[in-house]
Order: structure tokens, then sequence, then C-alpha cells
């Protein structure tokens, strides 16, 4: 069937054609949904909520009239099902599809465009008709770097979420492989994972997930137990793993506008202990989010007082300093240096301010600029053997830079004078070339000209 051969028609003629020839997708089985299948799509998955999908489409009205066709722009759309960004049948219908699937779709208005329709192209309370075919789609990408990947099999409810410092009780299964290696009820703190073997991965999706969601999560060797593996599961290192998660109930945290100062100063601590335990296990990862909590709490607190706020601004201080120890552990050297900048606003003659962001620098290959941290460093304190031990390596690396920049100057100009002398030998060729041809060309104009007259 192509919906083609049966516009135009009334939305009476419209229902009964879709109905005895696809099905009602709507979760509720009011016919506001008409799938027929114009092509079957390859076996397997089906897009699940939260997926990124690729789809091309047309939409018309029952009178045949075409008001929108992504093929003639030649430019699929892509949108994540199920987030309430489209259409409410499209949401429920693309769901419903398998990769390279093509489908008529008839769409009731209370699941399209509504009493209000869409100026110019849809009048109010209008049916309408799409042709969509599914390209692909791909599972919602939750971190930057890409290492941690949702699709959700059942949605959660509400629209609240755990934050860091959240009590939260879960059902797991951890998968490598085919291979369950885990599953379990745990409950755990938002943020403290590791305490109950949860991989960073897990820890780090909470405050994505509703009470009640049920997901699959697809962790990169990063955040799942990393180059170490995890040998009690017999999960090797540098492994993908995947977790289903079920967040059964959670208590959220108080959020840092929902506390006084002194709730805060006296919860610092605390965390700030944590995040030493976790810097000296070399849990960086779960460092950092201990010292960030720090600074999301007090950064825009002065307190009363200059001794408060003096507590307070070493409390930041330190948290900063820790971070961007951390990063240097992680190799992420431009958070190093932001961190270690924030310190030096404040204390522009700050110890390990400078050393930390001169050791960023010099990771960086930026020696000019790391020399000059160091030197401060110096001036501070005469007696840091490590900035000197530091300078001294600067002062090499840059040298080493600079004969090897040499080398590669030297060796380009030798390619370019090659290049001249080639193409100067070629023109020198061609010039002689020419010069010959033009004295044979000379030679047999004068012999045309010797048989052309009178003998």
């Amino acid at each position: 069937m192509t919906t083609d051969q049966f516009l135009p028609m009334d939305d009476k003629s419209a229902t009964a054609v879709f109905a005895a020839n696809g099905i009602d997708v709507t979760p509720r089985k009011d016919q506001g949904v008409f799938k027929v299948v114009r092509r079957q799509g390859l076996d397997g998955d089906r897009p699940m909520i939260g997926d990124k999908v690729t789809v091309h489409y047309t939409g018309k009205l029952l009178t045949g009239k075409k008001f929108d066709c992504s093929w003639e722009r030649k430019e699929p759309f892509c949108f994540n099902v199920g987030k309430g960004q489209v259409l409410k049948a499209w949401d429920i219908g693309v769901l419903s599809m398998q990769r390279g699937e093509v489908c008529s779709l008839l769409c009731k208005p209370d699941y399209a465009y509504g009493p209000t329709g869409n100026p110019d192209k849809i009048p109010p309370n209008s049916s309408v008709v799409f042709e969509m075919e599914l390209l692909n789609f791909e599972g919602e990408i939750l971190t930057a770097d890409g290492g941690i990947m949702r699709r959700i099999k059942v949605k959660g409810e509400g629209y609240s979420n755990p934050n860091d410092g959240a009590t939260v009780d879960v059902h797991l299964e951890g998968r490598c492989g085919d291979r369950l290696f885990d599953c379990r009820d745990v409950s755990f703190i938002v943020g403290q994972g590791e305490d109950k073997g949860i991989p960073l991965g897990v820890d780090r999706a909470m405050d994505k997930m509703q009470r009640g969601e049920c997901c699959l999560l697809y962790l990169k060797p990063k955040y799942g137990f990393g180059n170490e593996g995890k040998p009690e599961y017999k999960v090797g290192p540098d492994k993908e793993i995947v977790y289903e998660v079920t967040l059964k109930n959670f208590k959220r945290a108080k959020e840092s506008w929902e506390m006084d100062l002194n709730e805060k100063l006296d919860l610092v601590s605390g965390v700030k202990t944590k995040g030493n335990q976790y810097f000296k296990a070399g849990r960086h990862h779960q460092a950092v989010i201990q010292y960030q909590r720090i600074i999301s709490w007090l950064e825009l607190e002065c307190g009363t007082g200059m001794e408060q706020h003096k507590k307070i601004q070493d409390y930041v201080s330190t948290a900063h300093l820790n971070l961007a120890l951390c990063f240097l552990r992680l190799k992420e050297f431009s958070q190093a240096v932001d961190n270690c900048n924030k310190v030096i606003e404040h204390d522009e003659s700050n110890e390990k301010a400078l050393y930390r962001r001169g050791e960023a620098r010099l990771l960086r290959n930026e020696y000019s600029l790391a020399m000059a941290d160091f030197q401060k460093v110096l001036e501070v304190n005469p007696f840091n053997r490590a900035a000197r031990a530091q300078l001294s390596s600067c002062q090499s690396k840059m040298k080493e830079h600079q004969e090897q920049e040499k080398k590669i100057y030297a060796n380009m100009f030798q390619k370019f004078a090659e290049r001249d002398s080639k193409t100067g030998r070629m023109k020198r060729r061609k010039d002689e070339s020419t010069r010959s041809g033009m004295n044979g060309e000379v030679g047999i104009k004068r012999r045309r000209r010797s048989q052309d007259c009178p003998s």
C-alpha cells in the first residue's frame, strides 16, 4: 500500500484504510497513530527512548498536499526519540520501526499539530500522513568524550534526578561480552560509587536517570574498570562493559542553595578527606567529584568577618590546588592550568599554584611560560629544589626543541633549493629546445623561399 493511491480522502476514510492495512501503535490503542509498513527493515534492535535517530520523511495533508519533505532537501533529520523534541506521533511511530524500514503514519490531531495547526501549512485539527524511513539510530552519548552511551529500556517517572551526594537504590547487571559478572541490588552515595565497587560510568550516569528508569549503559574502559580490570569479576584490563541499571529509588542531597554557610562548612572537611582518600588510591576521577563539590558550595560565599572569609578562601584554594593535581595525573593539562589560575587570581605568589601551572605548561610544550612559572616559584622560595630541577629541564627541552626546529628548517630550505635548482635546469633546457626549434624553422623557411624562386 502507498498512501498516494488513496489520497485525497476524508478523516473517516483514512482511518478505515489504515486500520485495514496497518496497526495502531499508540500505547493506549486510541487510534491516534496508525502505521502501515511499506518496506520491512532489518531484523534486530529497534530504537530505545533517548536514542539519536536519523530519518527521511514526507508530510502530507489528507487532501494530498505536501507540506514538508526532507528527501527533496536531501537533508536527513536527526532527533532524540521519546524526549518530546518532535511530534508525539513521531516519538511513538519511530520507536516501533527497525533500521531501514519505510512506513506510513496516519497521525490524528492530538498526536500531530493539535487544535492550532501550523499557520500557512496545516489547518487546525488536521490529521496528517507521514512517509518515514528510519536510516539509523544509536544510543544517547552522556559524556563529551563518548565514554558513556545510554539506551533507555523503561522510561522513568517525574522530572527529578539524583544529584552528587544523593543516596540511590539500584539493581545492577554487569556484562562483559555475553558473560554476566555482576548482579545485585545495592545502595550507594552518588559520587562515592567506588566504595561499593560501582564503575565510574554507572556513578556518573545517575544524575541523568529518573525514578523507575531501566537503561543500558555502554562503558568504555575509562568509565568501566580501566587498565586494571576487575580480577574478582574476571574482567581483564581495558575491556568495554555493559551495565543494565534500574533506579528503584533515591533521596536527593541538599543543593548548595538549600544549605546555610555553617551547614556547608560542617560538610566540607569530610568531603575533602574523601577526595584525598580517592587521590591516594589513584582514583583521580572520583577525587575530582569531591573537590568540585567543595568549590560549588563555597566559591560564591564571603562569610561574616575576616576569619570566616579566610577559612572559606583557604578551602576553595585547596580544592583548586587538589583539582590541578588530579588533572595533571589525568593528563588534562588545560584543566590543571585553569584551576591554578583561580588560585593565582587571589594569591599571585602561591608556590603550589605556580609550580603546578609550570608543570602543566611544560607538559603542553609551552617552555617559555613554564620557565616563567618556575622562576616565580624560586622568587617565592629560593630553596625549592623541584622548581630548580624543572627550570633546568625546561632549558634542556627548549634547546632540544630549537635544535629540532633548525633541522626541520634546514631540510626545508635544502628541499626548496633543490626544487629551485631543478626548476632552473628544466627552464634552461626548455629555452635551449625553443631556440633550437626556432633555428630549424628559419632554415625550413629559407629552403622554401629558395624553391619558390625562379631558377
